[in-house]
């Protein structure tokens, strides 16, 4: 299958999961509404490329009779380990899938296994999974945000953000730890956190 780019992807997150839900498809309209989009042109757009990869078909002539041929991987990607205290790589592709259906998590979710006790204070502890979403647009993130963000040439570590002028400070909520302290521009943010899960034997 063709890789979707992150607009399609998320138009078809969106499609697969309303017409699992309301056994119909939407309207270009809703579609629109649901983007943020003002012009049905980049529905059409994405649409059409969704069905020439493959993911989605419909009656030509017909309102509200598109299909989704590929159903969705269920669960929510965990794509490795965050260091909460050190700082490790994360892996790029999915090492399991845990069934969050359940739970309303935006588009793009994905997960890493906490590793330490650098945010215990924060209520993250050792073993956790962290629930993270792709940031757009960092330069807007909001200070104290917690985010995963890979420092360069060390490694992605699970800190809280905050950023004065051309530097950023990595900070833990765990006294016994130093904050990271780095010029802007050695800093990656790689998602900020949605939610954490924890799972008791």
């Amino acid at each position: 299958m063709e890789r979707l780019t992150q607009a399609q992807q998320e138009l078809y997150e969106w499609l697969a999961e309303y017409i699992r839900t309301h056994q119909h498809s939407p309207s270009i309209r809703q579609m629109m509404q649901a983007m943020n989009l003002k012009s049905p042109a980049p529905i059409q757009s994405r649409l059409e490329h969704l069905r020439n990869k493959g993911y989605i078909e419909w009656t030509e002539g017909k309102a509200r009779t598109i299909r989704i041929l590929q159903a969705l991987r269920q669960g929510i990607p965990v794509l490795g380990t965050i260091a909460a205290g050190g700082l490790i790589d994360p892996f790029t592709d999915a090492v399991e899938h845990i069934d969050f259906s359940n739970l309303i998590l935006p588009p793009q979710t994905y997960a890493l296994r906490v590793a330490g006790d650098s945010m215990i204070e924060d209520l993250i502890s050792d073993g956790d999974l962290v629930f993270l979403r792709p940031v757009p647009e960092p330069e807007h993130l909001k200070n104290g945000t917690i985010v995963a963000a890979r420092v360069d040439g060390y490694g992605t570590t699970l800190k809280r953000f905050y950023r004065s002028g051309d530097r950023v400070t990595l900070k833990p909520a765990n006294a016994k730890y130093n904050p990271i302290e780095v010029a802007a521009m050695q800093v990656e943010v790689q998602g900020s956190l949605v939610g954490v899960w924890r799972g008791y034997m």
